[in-house]
């Protein structure tokens, strides 16, 4: 497997070098690794289709939990 080394942070994240934020790189073919700053070290590896779902999952609230 092709280790990524441009690792882009999300906007969210905000500026400065905190250490709370995920992080996306792509190689190819089509492959997309995701890692959480403070452990770099430490990736999934997925592709666009199943990272579309995902996002689409946390936008639309699917991954609220209801308050007690």
């Amino acid at each position: 497997m092709t280790t990524p080394d441009n690792w882009q942070k999300s906007s969210f994240s905000g500026g400065g070098d905190g250490n709370a934020c995920v992080e996306l790189a792509a190689t190819h073919p089509a492959t997309i690794h995701l890692r959480e700053s403070d452990t770099p070290t430490t990736h999934l590896t997925t592709t666009p289709t199943p990272l579309t779902h995902l996002l689409h999952a946390i936008r639309s609230g699917a991954f609220v939990t209801p308050s007690a």
